[in-house]
């Protein structure tokens, strides 16, 4: 990922420099923390009060991250909502499992399908491809009662959008004035989807696939349309990201490719053809996957992600994770941000700056340290590889966080 010309990531170096954490200081102090007043409804107290709660990302393959999820108390929520926003684990037990946990303390649980949850990898030969290991979960989530089609909850409108990413969302100006692996190089070597996840061949480009999930929410449009008719208040979630916005500047990226291989422009056709293209004060959708915690409003929509992430993660970042989790967005109606986020706070303050490839101090020395990496013969178009800088590069924490998460 003017006075202040850097920010750090929501993943903190322990070599970062001294001045990440002041301008961190000063970024949260002169941020304005809560949403503007027109967006809050006066929440009612008391127990009839609708609690929906958010998280992402639980990765519960990770030992410490299936103890979290038990250590979830099983009264508090008893009467409350939770929406999962994708990746709860990459088995299908682990993800049954936790399932199970989740729907024995929340009166409702909702879920969409992220890339880890369809990783086949693990799963011996027990399914075909991804679809049909996606099949099985949705059963899974219907027998258990967990729900992954839209539905209303006390007046407000839940609705689940399947999607997939596609490199084309990305619109911002690459980076070019280093050089880092290319997209490729990664695909081959660090981002296991494309080996994890099994695809029939008429979906291996990845524009196909992105097409063929933002379909599969065509088969909810009549239920969909009755929700916007008589529900006042409407929270849509994902696990991939809507918009580029909601993703630090390449310059900021330890990985400046991460853009490419995140979001979706069929996902965000689709929140808008729910919430409008100017969005309302009751408009809010949930996303997952990049392991940023955000809370912003762009375009009259309130976009959140809380995700739980892998536990080092959690041991790095300077709020947490896991004593907030899962965050409350809605009480009665809408709640105030999450905070600190520290992506979100930054460009609160700071505008974006998608032509600017001037390498953030933190990136700038990574690269600096982990030289060379790639020889390119540009009138050939081939790569030479430095196979042992590459694994140096690839064994390097930062870049692992940032990269593994997809």
């Amino acid at each position: 990922m003017a006075a202040m010309r850097f920010h750090p990531p929501l993943l903190l170096s322990t070599s970062a420099p001294k001045q990440r954490s002041r301008a961190t200081a000063r970024c949260c102090s002169e941020r304005q923390q809560d949403l503007p007043v027109s967006r809050l409804r006066k929440c009612p107290t008391g127990e009839k009060a609708l609690k929906v709660f958010v998280v992402s990302d639980l990765h519960t393959d990770y030992p410490e991250n299936m103890a979290w999820v038990r250590s979830l108390s099983a009264l508090r929520y008893r009467k409350d909502v939770l929406i999962v926003a994708g990746d709860v684990a990459e088995t299908y037990d682990n993800f049954v499992g936790t399932m199970r946990e989740l729907r024995s303390r929340f009166r409702s649980v909702f879920f969409v399908p992220g890339n880890h949850d369809l990783w086949c990898r693990r799963e011996g030969d027990s399914y075909l491809d991804s679809l049909e290991k996606l099949n099985a979960l949705l059963r899974a989530c219907s027998d258990l009662g967990v729900e992954t089609s839209p539905r209303i909850v006390d007046g407000l409108g839940i609705i689940p959008l399947f999607s997939w990413y596609h490199k084309s969302f990305d619109k911002e100006k690459d980076i070019t004035n280093v050089q880092i692996p290319s997209l490729q190089m990664v695909i081959s070597s660090a981002c296991k989807d494309y080996h994890a996840c099994k695809w029939p061949s008429e979906l291996t480009r990845d524009i196909a696939l992105a097409h063929y999930f933002d379909m599969l929410n065509e088969k909810n449009h009549r239920t969909i349309n009755e929700i916007q008719r008589t529900s006042d208040e409407l929270i849509t979630f994902s696990h991939f990201v809507p918009r580029q916005e909601l993703c630090p500047e390449k310059r900021m990226l330890f990985y400046p490719n991460l853009p490419k291989i995140i979001g979706s422009d069929y996902l965000e056709a689709r929140v808008r053809s729910i919430h409008g293209d100017n969005g309302s004060e009751s408009a809010c959708h949930v996303f997952g996957h990049t392991h940023f915690c955000w809370d912003a409003v762009l375009d009259g929509v309130r976009y959140v992600q809380a995700p739980l992430a892998y536990p080092r993660e959690r041991k790095r970042r300077m709020n947490g994770g896991e004593n907030w989790l899962p965050f409350c967005v809605y009480l009665g109606g809408f709640t105030g941000r999450l905070s600190p986020s520290y992506w979100a706070d930054y460009y609160s303050i700071n505008k974006r700056e998608p032509d600017n490839t001037d390498l953030a101090p933190w990136v700038a020395k990574f690269y600096s340290r982990n030289r060379p990496v790639i020889v390119q013969r540009t009138s050939e178009a081939v790569h030479v590889v430095d196979l042992e800088a590459l694994k140096k590069l690839y064994s390097t924490e930062d870049y692992l966080l940032e990269v593994r998460m997809v």
